[in-house]
Order: structure tokens, then sequence, then C-alpha cells
């Protein structure tokens, strides 16, 4: 009886789509960019780009058309591809797909499944970069490959970038071509990782993004100093206590609400769709970035806090040379997720005001990022991909966004490309384990994007 009725609940489950035979290829395709190891410890972003620029030329792609480029002497591993279909029209400038085939370093030991080894299970495609990005990386080479199979040049000019370094390490390629080869990828606009829809935790889709401008990654280093001596006389100036107050000093500090154009359309909107108390503190904050009622309701969700304004926060501490000594030097690392057009001098003057300690030094680390203002919403770019999702994801509403993250967009933005995140993507209240444990991406939800996204690119290169 127990195996009559397993059965008949068998039989009576919705079947799962039937696998059409373009996706069966592009999974192919996915499979081996994700079971390409490409760690900054132990994989290869070359070997990756040499394996996309196989796949292209079995599509027609000619070798003038290909560019594979190697990382600096030190790291050859840490290269790249630029690929080019040239457009038939030569007034028009070229449409880039940028992608960036690096992932976050995955320990065997910690993850379910092998992060290496692509795994379709129970809907979800598991593997490390399976979301962040080699979903992208995966579904802009297929698009050039179908664009290519088409058989006639799109009016566009479309080129495809990827490269390595965007999740950290010594070398970042897409920062290289700029600097290096802009000839090779400079284009209108670009299209980008950064933009992310929405699903409740029942899988429901609540909201599409379109992401325009993003906030810039910075580091600074607060450092207290302190002649020190024997711990057996305190003495009242001790660098690890100064240290502490000013620390506790920032984390009260509350940077000032304020709206670029693209966070201004997204409180707009998103103030109507959830109404209420939020969506009414929306609105007198819109008016008023400096009511401070409204930012504390509206702030309560992290995510519309970090969207509002720049935040820093305190992520490592050093202090200290022995137990039995007073400290001589205490270090706390104070990360920053800039808004889009704060300048750094600008935060380090905001961070030194906070701590109220001038005792204490605020040194900027690391190479500084460029620090561009966000890429206009031009309605040639938005209006289309409004109208597609419209088809694609019925009643799922558009909405302008700006990622609290860091991508690659930034060097191009700083450069001239205007650089979009793309919408077409839905991540789930988890996360969908993106940086973390067993990284997954929705097969149902990828099939979507990658349909979406060949029609889109479509619209913008014809």
């Amino acid at each position: 009886m127990r195996r009559l009725l397993l059965a008949a609940a068998l039989l009576a489950a919705p079947a799962a789509a039937a696998e059409r035979p373009d996706q069966t290829a592009f999974k192919a395709l996915y499979k081996e960019l994700i079971e390409t190891n490409t760690t900054v410890s132990a994989g290869s972003c070359t070997l990756a780009a040499e394996r996309m620029a196989a796949r292209l030329k079995a599509a027609g792609y000619p070798d003038s058309d290909i560019r594979l480029f190697p990382g600096p002497a030190d790291r050859p591993q840490d290269g790249g591809l630029v690929a080019t279909l040239p457009g038939s029209d030569p007034k028009l400038k070229a449409l880039l797909l940028l992608s960036h085939t690096d992932v976050v370093e995955a320990k065997r030991a910690d993850w379910e499944r092998d992060p290496f080894v692509m795994v379709e299970e129970n809907g979800w495609f598991y593997g490390r970069g399976a979301s962040d990005d080699k979903a992208h990386g995966a579904i802009f080479t297929d698009t050039m490959i179908r664009l290519k199979k088409l058989g006639k040049a799109p009016r566009r000019t479309v080129k495809l970038a990827l490269t390595c370094g965007e999740e950290g390490g010594p070398f970042n390629g897409a920062e290289w071509l700029v600097k290096n080869h802009k000839d090779w990828i400079d284009a209108e606009f670009a299209l980008n990782e950064g933009s992310v829809g929405i699903r409740d935790a029942a899988g429901k889709r609540i909201s599409l993004g379109f992401q325009a401008g993003e906030k810039v990654y910075q580091d600074f280093t607060l450092e207290a100093r302190n002649p020190g001596g024997h711990s057996s006389r305190p003495r009242p100036d001790n660098a690890i206590y100064e240290l502490a107050g000013a620390l506790v000093r920032l984390g009260k500090y509350e940077f000032p609400a304020q709206f670029s154009d693209t966070t201004r359309a997204y409180f707009t909107a998103t103030a109507k769709l959830v109404g209420g108390e939020a969506g009414a503190a929306m609105v007198k904050l819109l008016a008023d970035p400096g009511d401070l009622a409204a930012n504390a309701i509206v702030s309560r969700d992290p995510a519309w806090h970090s969207m509002l304004r720049t935040t820093c926060v305190a992520t490592l501490l050093d202090a200290g040379h022995a137990n039995n000594a007073l400290a001589q030097r205490a270090r706390a690392n104070v990360n920053c997720r800039m808004f889009p057009g704060d300048s750094i001098a600008k935060v380090k003057a905001q961070i030194e005001a906070a701590i109220a300690d001038t005792t204490i030094t605020v040194t900027p680390q690391g190479e500084p990022s460029p620090t561009p203002p966000p890429p206009p919403l031009a309605p040639a770019i938005y209006d289309p991909a409004v109208k597609l999702a419209a088809k694609h994801f019925p009643g799922v509403p558009m909405l302008p966004a700006m990622t609290t993250g860091a991508t690659d967009g930034r060097y191009l933005n700083a450069n001239g490309i205007p650089t979009y995140g793309v919408p077409g993507r839905f991540s789930d209240p988890d996360g969908n384990g993106v940086h973390g444990l067993n990284e997954r991406k929705s097969v149902e939800g990828l099939y979507a994007e990658r349909d979406y996204l060949f029609d889109l690119i479509q619209v913008y290169v014809k």
C-alpha cells in the first residue's frame, strides 16, 4: 500500500520542464567554467579564459577576434580574454559584456559537496561561483556564441571581457584593461554583475533590480601610539583604551543620509511597494534627508541603511607586544563602503571628526579605488530592460538599484564606460551561499535569466 501511495504521489507531482537542447549545451559550458578552479590560492583564470576561447573558436570566431592575455610575470594564471563580434554599423559604439571568472576561496572540508564539481540537485546548481560570477560569465560567453550562430552581424559591435581579480588578489584584469588596452574594451556602455532581484522565503519573485552605481571599497587604519612600559605601573594614557574609545565613538557615528538619482528612484518606488510606517518614512526622508526620525525607521533594515549612506565598520584589531607590558601601539582596520561620489579625503575627515581624538592617526590603505559618480539611468538603456522584464517576469516590478558591495564596474565607470548591473537574477533571503558555504543557483532561475539577457542584448545591438 505504501508503494502505491508513493507512486500516486509521484504521478501527481508536477513534472519539471523538459530541458531544451540549447539549455543542455549551455549547461555544459556553465559546468566547465565552474569546474575550472579560479581561486587566487590554487586556481587559474587563464585556464578558464582559454577554455571559453576554445568554445568561441568552435562557434566560428576567428583568432583575430579573440585576445587572450596572461596576468603579470609573477601571476600568469590571472589572465583573461577579450572577444569581439564586429557590428555592421561603424557609427555605433560597442556594447561590452563584462564578467569576472575568479571566485572566493572554498574549502572542501567545509562544504557538503565538492565546491569545484557542479552538482545539480533538487532544482539547484551547486558549486563555487555558481552565482558569483560564473553564471554571468557563462551566460555572456553563451550569448556571444548564440549571436554568432545567427549568421548575421549585429548593427552594434559586441565585446566580451572575462577578467580575474575582482574578488581580491594582486592583479585585477579589468583595471589592467582600462589602463593599458582600453581600445580593446571601449564601448558606449557595459553590462556587468551587481544587480540582484529579491525572492521571498517561499521563492516568490518580489522585485527585479537594475544596478546603476555602486559603493566604493576603502580600508583605513586607525592607530594609537604610546611609550608603553611595565604593566605593573599603568599610566593614564593607554594605546588600547584610546583606540577602543575611538572605535566606540565611530561605531555610534551615523554618516549622513544622501541620495543619488538611482537610490532616489529606488526609494520612491519602494515606498509605494512596502507602504505602512516604512513607506511613509521613505517619503519623508526623500523630502528631507536630514529627517532623523524617518531615517531611524528606514534604517532598521540593514540593506536600506547601507543604501542611504557611506558606512564604516571595524573589522580587525592588533595591539600590544607582550602580556606583561603596556601596549606601545594599537591598530584597527576600518572597512568603509563609500557612497558613490564621496571622496577618500571626505570620508577620512568624517572618521576623524567621529573619533574626536587627534592623537589617533587615520590612514587610507591600499591603492586608492576610483570613486566615480553613478552612471545615468539613460532611457535608451533602462527602458528596454523594463519592457522586456514585463514579458519574461510578468508582474514583477523593476527597481533602479545601487549595490552596497563593489564590482569591477568602478574601473570602467571611472574611465568613461558607463557600466550597469544587469537584471534577471534573483536572490533568496539567505543570499544563496554567495561567498559562503554551498553556493547555489536555481536551475529554473538561471535558464530564465539567460533567456532574458539574450533578448535584452539583442535589443541593444540591433
